[in-house]
């Protein structure tokens, strides 16, 4: 079965931040030296913080509800505005709000997925 891809009703607010998580071992020696080495092959991991402002609740909830469907260990696809291809990304952290005036927010945190699981 292919991997869903996440297709927003509406794209991202501008400001979307992308922030790589380094995953290094640090061998600590006296007078300040380290030693640091990469911890797997893998050791350089995308993060992605999206934001959607001025959503109405429809758009809210087809937000929410992909985010629930992929339960937080599904991983999917999904390709960032200047991304040249789309990337696997898991997401455990999504938030809405309450909606103020009838206007809702979302935000979501996206992780590089670099797990085999389909």
């Amino acid at each position: 079965m292919p991997l869903p891809t996440f297709t927003p009703p509406i794209g991202p607010t501008p400001g979307t931040a992308h922030k790589p998580k380094v995953n290094l071992l640090k061998a600590e020696f006296g007078d300040g030296y380290s030693q640091p080495t990469p911890k797997g092959i893998n050791h350089i991991r995308r993060t992605c913080s999206l934001k959607w402002d001025a959503l109405t609740l429809e758009q809210m909830q087809e937000l929410a509800a992909f985010f629930e469907r992929m339960g937080g260990s599904q991983p999917f696809y999904y390709q960032p505005h200047g991304a040249r291809s789309p990337v696997r990304w898991t997401c455990e952290d999504w938030s809405h709000p309450q909606a103020q005036d009838g206007v809702w927010t979302f935000t979501a945190e996206l992780v590089q997925s670099f797990s085999n699981a389909a």
